[in-house]
């Protein structure tokens, strides 16, 4: 984790939390995925005559991804539908590192150190408390706190998958590309299907939005791959997700929702597990 590593995924962080923010502002949820989505079709069709050509072995992998992928859009759809922004962004991005961390020790043979297994670790908790400590005093929503747990599980894998399509594409580049292309046209058809006869009076009013959502969408990922080739899926997948601090920040500015002192502990703990993370012994 170079400092130049660990600034590119903190951007994608940031970047990630604006993005899935755009998603929950707009009501209709289709709708604000499909353009994302879209948007990130039309950027991924614009990269590839630019970005190298995905190694053979790579393809299986892209596929596999783009699958993941809209099993991820649909559980976070309906997490951001059931459950409050700063609850269920927290939840279903802290619980991915973890997840994450036992995947690459199986697939990748990343055995993470001491210090970047505490790392991972103290950060899952902080972030699961930018989630959960702001609960307090109020019931769970259950099934907003399961779709956000199910969707950690495909971040998990997505996660994973990519890190070794990335490595085996030869191109961190042409892989994104390709990836938003493969996926990019699954829900703008689904929206079309469903808008019948009303898609440009639906989908005009938030398109400007949209294509803002999926510049920053395919920035934030492909900041993401390219990392993963120069470090361990883990730690990245950990950093990564600083996001919910973002997020959590952007619940309380822009939709009103709590932040409060547990929160601010549970975002020094963020930072403490990053600290551990890097360090270099």
């Amino acid at each position: 984790m170079t400092p130049l590593v660990t600034a590119a995924v903190l951007l994608a962080a940031v970047t990630h939390a604006g993005w899935n923010a755009i998603a929950h502002h707009i009501t209709d949820k289709l709708t604000g995925f499909a353009l994302i989505s879209g948007g990130g079709l039309l950027i991924g069709l614009a990269l590839t005559p630019f970005a190298g050509f995905p190694a053979t072995e790579a393809w299986p992998y892209l596929f596999a991804s783009a699958a993941i992928h809209m099993a991820y859009y649909a559980l976070l759809m309906t997490s951001f539908r059931l459950g409050d922004f700063g609850q269920a962004y927290p939840i279903a991005r802290g619980s991915a590192p973890l997840v994450v961390t036992v995947l690459a020790a199986v697939f990748a043979h990343e055995v993470p150190d001491a210090w970047a297994a505490a790392g991972v670790a103290v950060s899952c908790a902080g972030l699961t408390g930018v989630a959960l400590w702001g609960l307090r005093g109020r019931r769970p929503d259950w099934a907003a706190v399961g779709a956000a747990l199910a969707t950690g599980l495909t971040i998990a894998a997505y996660t994973v998958v990519d890190g070794l399509g990335v490595r085996a594409s030869g191109t961190s580049l042409g892989y994104i590309a390709w990836l938003m292309t493969i996926q990019g046209a699954i829900l703008p058809a689904c929206a079309l299907w469903r808008l019948r006869g009303r898609t440009g009076a639906v989908l005009r009013p938030h398109a400007r939005l949209g294509l803002l959502g999926a510049a920053m969408s395919v920035t934030a990922y492909a900041l993401v791959l390219w990392a993963q080739t120069r470090a361990d899926l883990a730690p990245v997948a950990a950093l990564r997700e600083t996001s919910i601090v973002v997020g959590a920040a952007i619940g309380a500015i822009f939709f009103g929702e709590r932040f409060g002192a547990p929160r601010v502990a549970a975002a020094v703990l963020v930072v403490a597990g990053i600290g551990l993370m890097l360090h270099t012994g």
